[in-house]
């Protein structure tokens, strides 16, 4: 009999003993293999952390006792010990499970995460909130140590040492290995300082030295130097102990019975702990374990294999282009320093860095210090490129605002992942680039409406000598030839694809292609249809904007981002200090006022009305209002 199934609560996991508790690990590890081979998904992170997770359930009590993953990529495990088994195949499906914690999915969600280095500050709020309503749970936040390089986490332990409060923060280092004989030390240095016997010794040989007359203090203080001393030299952990907390570890993350006997160790200490877990990538599935970083975020695969299915007819991606012409690019221009966040595959800077090596820089994550690196690049001499997904740029909003385009520093800003992204949802949608970066001034927008233009929009960018941004979609792009050299456009010009009387379709990026098609139907209607290829967010065509106006009745402006301050909000405010919106009506469609949840992108934008039928439905509409 499995045991996975019997588990519909982490209070059902306590009733299964300790001994069988490797063989429900395997089933979990098979359960997740399983799933994502069907839905794609974060593979080797939850692999693993399997015994971390499991161990976690076992000794603390959710949902009274909290715990708060960092990024939340590794939660499938946590999932399945939560009641969700049965919904676990709908995993990242439209309508189906969140991929990441999410508190409305679940009551053992406390703190919906996505972005990565937030769960100590978000723990540190949950303790303090605890304590204030006078409770006693236990706050646990989980951080891997890549999230661990983001400077909110430097906050958050800095803070929760100065306030002392009872919480645990265990990091998953999945890039760590230790030496037996190191372990070994650690694990004695680690009994030391939880035996209370040490710790009351410690304290009355501390209290006795400085109650000796003239020379006491003077000694007790050399005593407490030699013992930093010491500490320094043996123990990795010090850096968190001068942060304020108890340095527990290294543990193996894999070894469940040193997993549970740290964390009760942990629950009875009354102060902030801090617990060093090593894990292993991919734990389990030898292909990922071999390549983690590709089964890190995976599309679909065979496991027998563990190749990834794909359409090799399919067009090349926007990222490869956009990798390619960069190689190019930076080939003739040595000025070129390109910078990434802990993305350089997935941005595909890593193949600029394969060629060159001394001007390509992976600042951990850390988008804020990126940004800052670069504009001090930028103060210098140099045009530095940082390549981020849209939705973590939004955490660089001061640095490029402040640092880069007050100062007006020759500087490109490329926006991978930009609009809607599909299974992940959310927290990773691309969808408010165009309306935070749109209000800066001094910021030249750009975005491709297919993949020919990213590239001859790139070398603009990087000829441009002020700030400038390039924002482009996940996957592939439409397939259309590539020219054979690289050129700049002029800026703020937009490019007109085809003419109409009646009604005219502005669209940016992605929405290009669904204009085309959405004027195909509408002709179909009777109606005589423009579409303009707008290419350009900031500085907007006015005078072709202007010519529209005087030549169609309504003017619909389409883009893959929110309505909210983006594309369509600037080309009704032009239009509108043009006096022309009595004469032409302005239709702006686009993301509403709402999160967009995961699920395939088409189905998403079928939803939204930004299908090419959609958008004709609502064109239709709006014109007939006209009438």
């Amino acid at each position: 009999m499995k045991l996975l199934p019997t588990i519909h609560a982490p209070s059902d996991l306590k009733n299964i003993p300790d001994a069988q508790l490797p063989e429900l690990c395997q089933e979990i590890r098979e359960e997740i293999l399983e799933v994502t081979s069907r839905n794609g998904g974060h593979l080797a992170p939850n692999l693993g952390v399997v015994e971390l997770t499991v161990a976690l359930h076992k000794v603390f009590s959710m949902p009274r006792d909290k715990i708060v993953w960092d990024v939340g990529h590794q939660s499938y495990v946590h999932k399945l010990l939560t009641g969700r088994l049965d919904r676990f195949p709908t995993l990242r499906q439209y309508g189906g499970l969140c991929g990441f914690p999410k508190r409305t999915e679940s009551e053992y969600d406390c703190f919906g995460t996505g972005h990565s280095s937030t769960s100590i500050s978000a723990a540190l709020g949950i303790a303090c909130a605890r304590d204030l309503a006078g409770d006693d749970y236990n706050v646990i936040a989980v951080i891997g140590d890549g999230a661990l390089t983001g400077g909110e986490a430097m906050e958050g332990l800095n803070n929760a040492g100065d306030l002392h409060k009872k919480l645990i923060v265990v990091l998953n280092d999945n890039e760590m290995s230790i030496s037996k004989n190191v372990g070994a030390l650690s694990s004695y240095l680690t009994e030391l300082r939880t035996d209370p016997t040490y710790s009351r010794v410690k304290t009355e040989v501390e209290g006795f030295l400085k109650s000796l007359p003239s020379i006491g203090s003077s000694v007790a203080r050399a005593v407490g130097r030699l013992k930093d001393s010491f500490k320094y030299f043996f123990v990795p952990g010090m850096l968190f102990e001068d942060f304020g907390f108890k340095y527990l570890g290294p543990v193996d993350g894999h070894d469940l019975p040193a997993l549970m006997e740290t964390f009760e160790k942990a629950k009875q200490l009354d102060e902030p702990v801090f617990i060093h877990v090593l894990t292993t990538k991919g734990k389990g599935y030898k292909p990922a374990e071999e390549r983690p970083n590709a089964f890190h975020g995976t599309g679909p695969f065979d496991i027998a294999t563990g190749k990834k299915f794909s359409n090799p007819q399919a067009p090349a991606t926007y990222t490869k282009v956009f990798s390619d012409a960069l190689v190019e690019l930076g080939e003739k221009n040595r000025k070129v320093v390109a910078i990434t966040a802990a993305m350089p595959e997935g941005t595909g800077l890593d193949v600029f860095g394969k060629y060159y090596p001394d001007r390509f820089f992976d600042v951990g994550i850390a988008e804020q210090h990126g940004v800052t690196m670069g504009a001090g690049l930028a103060a210098n001499g140099y045009h530095p490129l940082v390549a981020l997904y849209s939705t973590f740029a939004q955490r660089a909003f001061d640095q490029l605002l402040h640092d880069v385009a007050m100062q007006n520093l020759p500087f490109t800003l490329c926006l991978d992942r930009a609009g809607l992204v599909g299974d992940d949802g959310s927290t990773h949608h691309g969808a408010y680039d165009l309306s935070y970066l749109r209000l800066m001034p001094n910021m030249v927008m750009m975005v491709p409406g297919d993949e020919n233009e990213l590239r001859h929009m790139l070398k603009t960018s990087l000829e441009y000598n002020g700030p400038s941004v390039l924002r482009y979609p996940r996957g592939s792009g439409l397939g259309v030839p590539l020219d054979p050299e690289i050129h700049t456009l002029p800026i703020g010009k937009s490019k007109r694809l085809q003419e109409g009387s009646q009604i005219d379709l502005w669209a940016v990026g992605t929405m290009v292609d669904t204009a085309r098609k959405t004027a195909d139907l509408l002709e179909k209607q009777g109606l005589s249809v423009g579409v303009v290829n707008a290419r350009f967010v900031k500085p907007l065509d006015r005078e072709a904007l202007e010519a529209a106006s005087h030549t169609v009745k309504l003017l619909v402006t389409l883009e893959e981002n929110s309505l909210a301050g983006g594309f369509g909000e600037g080309v009704l405010d032009a239009l509108n200090r043009m006096g022309r919106l009595k004469e032409c009506r302005v239709l702006n469609l686009g993301i509403p006022d709402l999160y967009v949840p995961h699920g395939k992108r088409e189905l998403l934008l079928r939803d939204l009305k930004l299908d090419p039928e959609g958008a004709a439905d609502t064109i239709l509409q709006a014109w007939k209002e006209e009438l």
